[in-house]
C-alpha cells in the first residue's frame, strides 16, 4: 500500500471512530481518545527535531556546490534566476489572492472547529504577549546569535545567516569548501534517513492527533477539512494556469503550443502523483512540441526537479492559512511576507521525499505563530490535493525550461 494511501485511510479511520465516540457521548470513550494524543505531539515533535539540521545541511550543499554551475555557462546561471522568478512571481500573486479568499470564506464557513481552550492556547502562542510591529519584524531578520535563533525556531534569521555561511564556503579556498561540503552532505544524507522513518510512522501520528479532534470537533472536523481540500486544489489549479502567460511573455512560446507541450507530463503527474515520474514526457515534449536544445533539456530539466518547487507559495499560503483559521490564529501582513519569503528562498531545499514540502514547514509555523501540530493535520489531508500540487510542479518544470531555452 502506498504512503498516501496509508495516511488517508489512517485519517478516514480516526474520522469515523472520532464522530461514533461523539455520538455516543461516553465521557469513558472520550478519555481514551484524549490519551492517544501523546502519540500524535511525540511524532510531531519527531518532525521537528529534524528540520533545523535538514535545512542547514541541504541549504549550504546547494549554495555551496552552486560555484560547480559555472562550468556549464550561462544556462546554469540563468536557470538560477528563472526558477527564483517564477517562485516570486508565483508568491506575489497567490498569497494575496490566498489571504483575500480565506478572509472572505473564513467567516461563512463559521465556527470555530475547535475548543475554546485550544484556540486561546493557539493564539497565545501566535502572539508570546507582544505585538509584532514591521521595524521589529526587518531588525529581526538577522540573528544576533544563530544557535539561538535555530533553538527558538526563528525560522528566517537562520536562513539568512545560512545563506551567508554558504555563500562564504563558496568562495571558500577548495580544500575548506570540499571538506565542510563533504560533512553537510554526509549530515544531510543522514537527516533524510531519519526523516524517511519518522514518514513512516505518518500513519500512527495522523491517526493519534486526528481522533481527539474527531471526537470534540465531530462533524465540523469533516466540513474543515473539505474546505481546505477544495480551496487547495483550485489554488494549484489557478497557480498552474498563470505559468501560460508567463512563458508567453517571458519564454515567448505561443499559449497554444505551450498546452500541447505540458498536457503529457500533466497527465503522468496527475495519474502517478509523481513530477519524477513525468521527466521521461517532459525531455520528450521540450525538445519534440518545444523543439528546445538537446544541451537545454538536458540541464535544466533534471536541475528543476531537484529543485525548483514552483508549488510551495500556493501549498505553505493555503497550509498556513487554513490552520490559521482552524486555530483561530489570524496571519497578518508580515506572517504572510515571511511565507512568501520561504516559499521563494527555502523551497530549494525541500528533500525529495514524500511530504517533503510540510516537514520543511514546520519551523515556519512557529515563526508566525502557528502550532506545530498543524503539520500533521495538513500531511493527513494532503493525499487529493497533492495530485494538483503535482501538476503544478511539472508544469512548473517545463515552463522554466521553455524560458531558459526560448530566450537568448
Amino acid at each position: 500500500m502506498k504512503e498516501s494511501t496509508r495516511v488517508l485511510v489512517a485519517v478516514a479511520l480516526a474520522i469515523v471512530i472520532g464522530l461514533a465516540i461523539a455520538a455516543s457521548g461516553s465521557a469513558s470513550l472520550a478519555g481514551i481518545a484524549d490519551s492517544i494524543a501523546p502519540i500524535g505531539a511525540l511524532w510531531v515533535n519527531a518532525i521537528r527535531m529534524t528540520v533545523i539540521p535538514l535545512v542547514v545541511a541541504l541549504l549550504i550543499v546547494g549554495v555551496a556546490s552552486a560555484k560547480d554551475i559555472k562550468s556549464i555557462g550561462r544556462i546554469g546561471g540563468r536557470s538560477l534566476l528563472v526558477f527564483v522568478l517564477l517562485l516570486a512571481g508565483m508568491a506575489v500573486v497567490m498569497i494575496p489572492l490566498a489571504y483575500l479568499a480565506s478572509s472572505a470564506v473564513a467567516p461563512r464557513t463559521g465556527a470555530n472547529v475547535l475548543p475554546a481552550g485550544a484556540i486561546e492556547a493557539a493564539r497565545e502562542l501566535s502572539t508570546g504577549g507582544q505585538t509584532q510591529t514591521f521595524a521589529a519584524w526587518v531588525t529581526s531578520l538577522l540573528p544576533p546569535n544563530p544557535v539561538a535563533a535555530a533553538a527558538s525556531g526563528a525560522m528566517m534569521p537562520l536562513v539568512l545567516f545560512t545563506l551567508l555561511l554558504a555563500l562564504a564556503i563558496a568562495s571558500s579556498a577548495e580544500a575548506s569548501r570540499e571538506t565542510l561540503l563533504a560533512f553537510f552532505r554526509a549530515l544531510s544524507d543522514a537527516m533524510l534517513k531519519l526523516v524517511h522513518w519518522i514518514i513512516l510512522a505518518a500513519p500512527i501520528g495522523v491517526f493519534a492527533l486526528v481522533l481527539p479532534l474527531a471526537v470534540h470537533a465531530g462533524t465540523a472536523l469533516a466540513g474543515a477539512i473539505g474546505v481546505y481540500v477544495v480551496g487547495y486544489s483550485i489554488a494549484c489549479i489557478v497557480g498552474t494556469l498563470l505559468l501560460y502567460p508567463a512563458v508567453a511573455v517571458a519564454g515567448g512560446v505561443p499559449i497554444r503550443t505551450f498546452a500541447r507541450a505540458a498536457l503529457p507530463p500533466q497527465l503522468i503527474a496527475f495519474s502517478s502523483s509523481s513530477s519524477i515520474a513525468a521527466l521521461p514526457s517532459l525531455v520528450e515534449s521540450a525538445e519534440t512540441t518545444l523543439a528546445l536544445p538537446d544541451r537545454v533539456t538536458g540541464f535544466v530539466l533534471p536541475l528543476a526537479v531537484s529543485t525548483f518547487k514552483v508549488a510551495a507559495p500556493v501549498s505553505w499560503s493555503v497550509g498556513a492559512l487554513f490552520i490559521g483559521w482552524f486555530y483561530g490564529v489570524p496571519l497578518h501582513a508580515t506572517a504572510m511576507a515571511t511565507i512568501a519569503f520561504a516559499a521563494v528562498f527555502l523551497s530549494f531545499a525541500v528533500p525529495g521525499i514524500p511530504r517533503g514540502a510540510f516537514i520543511m514547514l514546520t519551523p515556519l509555523f512557529l515563526a508566525v505563530g502557528l502550532p506545530a501540530e498543524g503539520i500533521g493535520i495538513l500531511i493527513a489531508v494532503d493525499a487529493l490535493p497533492d495530485v494538483f500540487a503535482t501538476v503544478l510542479n511539472a508544469t512548473g518544470y517545463l515552463a522554466a525550461t521553455a524560458i531558459v531555452g526560448k530566450r537568448p
